[in-house]
C-alpha cells in the first residue's frame, strides 16, 4: 500500500483527540488553534464596530476586517480587494449572484448551463431565477471517469447560453475541472461562468485571473475558518453593474424617502453589520494554509487518497466512485450495505466519515445509488487514518457476511 508522507499538523488541532480519524473535512474542517485563537482575541481583546465608529477601537477594527480582504484576493488572485465580497457562505454567494446578476441579465428563452454533479446550491438557486423568468436549464454529462465532460459542453453549447455554473472539485467525487478551458468555452459564445469553489479552495492553489472566470464562490468553513463566512469574488464590471442584494444600514449612499443611492462595490452586497469576527477566522486560517502551502497540502491529500483508493479497492464487494487522482475525496459504497450502516460502524472504531447524498441527489440518481459513503482529508490527517478507514471498512464486511 502506498504511504504518504504526513503533514504532522493533527497537533494544531485541539478539536482533534488521539486516535480519532476525522474524514468529513468536506463537509467541514476542523479550526487549527491559530484560527481560534484569532477569534478570541478578536473577542476578548479588540471587539469593536467596523466602518462607523470614530473611536480608535473601531478604527482598529474596521483595518483588521478590510486587511481581511484583502488578504482574501490575494489568496484566489483577485485583481482588487474590492472584487471580494464578504457574504454567510458559498450557498448565499451563488444566490447573490442568482438574484443580482442572472435576474436582471437573463430573459425568457435564454438558457443556463450546469452538470450532472453539481451541490445542490449550485442548482436550486438558478432553478428559481430560471422558472421566473422563463429559462431553460440543461445540464451537462460526466465522463466515464466521473468528470465533468467538457467535450460534452463544446457540443451543447449554444449563444442561447447566458450562463454556465459548475464545480471546480466535486463534493462527492473529489474530480477537478478544467477550469480554464470550461471558462474559454463559455466566454466563446458569450456566456459567463461561476465557478463553486468550496472544495476547491482548501486543497489547490486558486487564481480567479489564470483561470478566466466571471465568478468565484467559496466557504470559510470548509478552508479550516469559521462557520458563517464565506467569499464571492467577481469581476469589476460585473459587480459596479449589480443591483443590491439586500437593503439596510452600510449598503448605502444616501437615504431619503424621496430615493436611496447605494454604496459601491462591495459595500453595496454587504448591508448590515458583517460578520467581523468570521471574517477576521478567515484571514488567520488562509495564513495558516498559506504557511503550510497548497502544493504541499494537495500533495499529501493526493497521497492519502492513492492509499485509501488502493486500500478499499482490495475488498471485493467495495465499488470505487470518481476518478484515481480526485482531489482529497474517496467516494464509495459497499454490496448490500447502506451507507448510513458504514458511517455507524466506523464511527465505533472512531472514524468519523460523511454518509449520505451530500446534496447532490441527481448525482446520486445517475450513479444508480440512493446514498455513498465519502471519506475526506485534511492536513490533520496521515496513513494512519487510512489504515483505520480501510480496518473499519472489512469489518463492515465481515459483519454484513
Amino acid at each position: 500500500m502506498t504511504s504518504a508522507a504526513p503533514l504532522d499538523r493533527v497537533a494544531d488541532f485541539p478539536a482533534i483527540p488521539d486516535g480519532w480519524a476525522y474524514l468529513d473535512t468536506a463537509a467541514t474542517a476542523q479550526k487549527p488553534q491559530a484560527v481560534i485563537d484569532a477569534i478570541t482575541r478578536a473577542y476578548d481583546t479588540s471587539y469593536a464596530t467596523v466602518h462607523r465608529g470614530v473611536y480608535q477601537r473601531s478604527a482598529d477594527m474596521t483595518v483588521a476586517y478590510e486587511k481581511a480582504r484583502e488578504a482574501t484576493a490575494r489568496f484566489i488572485g483577485a485583481g482588487s480587494a474590492n472584487e471580494i465580497v464578504f457574504t454567510r457562505g458559498a450557498t448565499e454567494g451563488i444566490n447573490l449572484v442568482a438574484q443580482c446578476w442572472a435576474a436582471t441579465n437573463l430573459k425568457a428563452g435564454d438558457r443556463i448551463l450546469l452538470s450532472m454533479l453539481e451541490h445542490h446550491s449550485n442548482i436550486v438557486p438558478w432553478q428559481m431565477v430560471a422558472e421566473r423568468l422563463g429559462v431553460a436549464i440543461d445540464v451537462l454529462p460526466l465522463t466515464a471517469d466521473h468528470r465533468i465532460d467538457l467535450d460534452a459542453m463544446e457540443r451543447m453549447l449554444t449563444p442561447a447560453h447566458k450562463l454556465v455554473a459548475l464545480g471546480h472539485v466535486s463534493n462527492v467525487l473529489g474530480s477537478v475541472l478544467d477550469g480554464r478551458r470550461a471558462a474559454d468555452l463559455a466566454h466563446g459564445v458569450g456566456a459567463k461562468i461561476l465557478l463553486d469553489g468550496c472544495q476547491a479552495v482548501p486543497r489547490i492553489a486558486v487564481d480567479v485571473k489564470a483561470l478566466d472566470c466571471d465568478f468565484y464562490v467559496f466557504s470559510g468553513h470548509k478552508l479550516y475558518g469559521p462557520t458563517g463566512i464565506g467569499v464571492l469574488w467577481a469581476r469589476t464590471e460585473l459587480l459596479d453593474a449589480m443591483p443590491p442584494y439586500q437593503g439596510g444600514g452600510s449598503m448605502i449612499d444616501r437615504v431619503s424617502f424621496e430615493k436611496t443611492t447605494y454604496a459601491p462595490p462591495p459595500g453595496r452586497f454587504e448591508a448590515g453589520t458583517p460578520h467581523i469576527v468570521g471574517a477576521l477566522g478567515l484571514h488567520a486560517a488562509i495564513d495558516y494554509v498559506s504557511a503550510i502551502g497548497l502544493d504541499a497540502i494537495h500533495a499529501h491529500e493526493a497521497a492519502l487518497v492513492m492509499q485509501a483508493r488502493e486500500g478499499l479497492s482490495a475488498i471485493n464487494s467495495v465499488r470505487l466512485l470518481g476518478p484515481e487522482d480526485s482531489a482529497g475525496i474517496v467516494s464509495f459504497a459497499v454490496e448490500g450495505v447502506h451507507p448510513h450502516d458504514i458511517g455507524t460502524i466506523l464511527d465505533e472504531s472512531r472514524v468519523a466519515i460523511r454518509a449520505g447524498h451530500h446534496c447532490a441527489q441527481p448525482l446520486m440518481d445517475a450513479l444508480g445509488l440512493p446514498a455513498t459513503a465519502r471519506a475526506s482529508f485534511g492536513v490533520y490527517n496521515g496513513p494512519d487514518d487510512v489504515a483505520a478507514l480501510v480496518d473499519g471498512v472489512r469489518r463492515v464486511t465481515r459483519i454484513f457476511g
